[in-house]
């Protein structure tokens, strides 16, 4: 969507709900607390742009007459988290992904990979003789970061967090409390309940940075020449970086592409919309993605404002609006593509692949993804809402994720109970087997390895795939990061 959609939106929309200092209602003896701003703020951006915000009486445009009425309402919940919550669609059903941040400059490192973390990205499944007790497996190590250079690989397990058995009920507050260190008591996997192997590893939280290209590499098969990539987050600030991998895929001149999305939660729509011409590039000018949202903002504008169609460029801008990157999208024109996904595939990874499949042909490997065809914008206490604004309120720190735009492809097609390999796309329905992970962008990988072979044969089954022990996973490290698996339109 236009990026001044949001300004414009503001000046015909927002007098309804800002009240000038005449008309507050606000009695001489009434005392504004920083809680009652963070409360008008929460209703204020949920009441302008949230999703379903007619669904919800306490949005309504006339539910409150002046100030004081709204800060007195709102007093009566404890928390600012709980404010929000109060003023969701059906939380868990209907609104499954809006949040609150009490830490906005965490939540925008976030977006861009920058994260406190021991540079561990794990899962947590359950043992499979307890109902309580849970494990977890380690999928992938960030370089430079504590867990690299404790020796920590893909493929480890641990089942302790200082000395204590982790369980459904404990983990969060094990491992991802406040506390810096922690130590991390080590595993043999035996056949899905792991026994302590008596090794302890101190681990630091620090400042990470992860790139999101994890692999990028052209593997010969053959006479095949086929290009995979890694790619575990949407972060804009990559995107030059992801630009050059394509970059050595087209000088390589590959055959077919593998794109590894099985932990990417998703991130920014404009990213999404880059690396779908980068696979692609002969459908300039075409509808890559359609956006829908509330009626405020549907009936304030243009149609076309809410289609996106297939870049050509990967542009930036600075505050300013002057360009600072400006360059064409390497583009491989291929007419067929494939996906590896899993349970922690969301948002603008299910997007790119909806988006692409309305045109090429798209393959999937892995398990049910997450099922995020929703949206958000990062809202702040400000007069127009965004960071940039006038009169930033700098008594607090916090920012809504609120859900604001549901996304289709040129179709109006997208798979709101997830994507189902084998089921309603064409491929393989396969999970990764824990037990046995192998190492990322190798034919160790099993999941890797089926793909290779799916290229190379075109057989959906294989005398190669045996059965492994199913583990319910419960929990992954990206879901207790600030940007969890958020898909966030970067609007200004």
């Amino acid at each position: 969507m236009k990026k001044y959609l949001s300004t414009l939106l503001l000046f015909t929309l927002l007098i309804n709900i800002s009240c000038s200092k005449e008309d507050t209602g606000i009695n001489e003896d009434f005392e504004v607390s920083t809680s009652d701003e963070i409360n008008h703020f929460i209703y204020k951006g949920l009441n302008l742009y949230y999703l379903w915000q007619k669904d919800v009486p306490d949005l309504a445009d006339n539910r409150f007459n002046n100030l004081e009425e709204l800060y007195t309402y709102f007093r009566k919940y404890d928390t600012p988290e709980a404010t929000f919550n109060s003023l969701l669609s059906q939380p868990g059903v209907v609104d499954r992904f809006s949040w609150i941040v009490d830490d906005y400059v965490a939540l925008e490192n976030s977006f861009q990979g920058i994260n406190l973390s021991t540079g561990m990205e794990f899962g947590l499944v359950r043992y499979t003789n307890s109902s309580t007790n849970i494990f977890g497996y380690i999928r992938y190590v960030i370089p430079n970061s504590s867990a690299s250079s404790s020796g920590l690989t893909r493929g480890m397990y641990f089942n302790s967090i200082n000395g204590i058995q982790l369980t459904d009920s404990n983990f969060r507050e094990l491992l991802f409390s406040n506390d810096t260190s922690f130590s991390l008591g080590l595993a043999d996997y035996n056949n899905g309940n792991p026994i302590n192997n008596n090794n302890t590893i101190i681990l630091d939280k620090t400042e990470v940075q992860e790139n999101p290209i994890a692999v990028s590499k052209v593997i010969t098969d053959g006479t095949q020449k086929i290009g995979y990539l890694m790619y575990n987050q949407f972060a804009s600030s990559y995107d030059q970086d992801l630009n050059a991998a394509f970059s050595n895929f087209k000088a390589e001149a590959v055959n077919d592409l593998i794109i590894d999305l099985r932990y990417n939660g998703g991130g920014s729509t404009s990213t999404a919309g880059y690396l779908g011409s980068m696979v692609t590039g002969q459908f300039t000018g075409e509808v890559y993605s359609k956006e829908v949202w509330n009626d405020k903002v549907l009936d304030a504008f243009s149609p076309d404002n809410f289609i996106n169609n297939f870049p050509t460029r990967i542009t930036k801008t600075d505050a300013n609006d002057n360009i600072v990157v400006d360059e064409a999208i390497n583009s491989l024109n291929l007419s067929r593509v494939y996906f590896i996904v899993s349970g922690s595939s969301a948002s603008a990874s299910e997007l790119v692949i909806n988006a692409l499949d309305a045109y090429i042909d798209v393959k999937i490997v892995g398990t049910t993804t997450v099922g995020k065809q929703v949206g958000s914008i990062t809202l702040y206490d400000s007069d127009n809402l965004f960071r940039s604004g006038d009169n930033l309120n700098t008594e607090h720190t916090y920012a809504m994720q609120p859900l604001v735009l549901e996304i289709t492809n040129k179709d109006g097609k997208n798979y709101p109970n997830g994507i189902v390999p084998g089921t309603n796309f064409t491929g393989i329905n396969l999970g990764e087997d824990i037990g046995n992970l192998g190492v990322l962008g190798e034919r160790s990988d099993p999941l890797l390895d089926r793909t290779l072979e799916y290229i190379s044969t075109g057989a959906k089954s294989s005398a190669k795939t045996k059965d492994f022990i199913k583990t319910e996973e419960i929990f992954n490290s990206k879901l207790a990061t600030p940007a969890k698996n958020n898909m966030y339109s970067e609007l200004k």
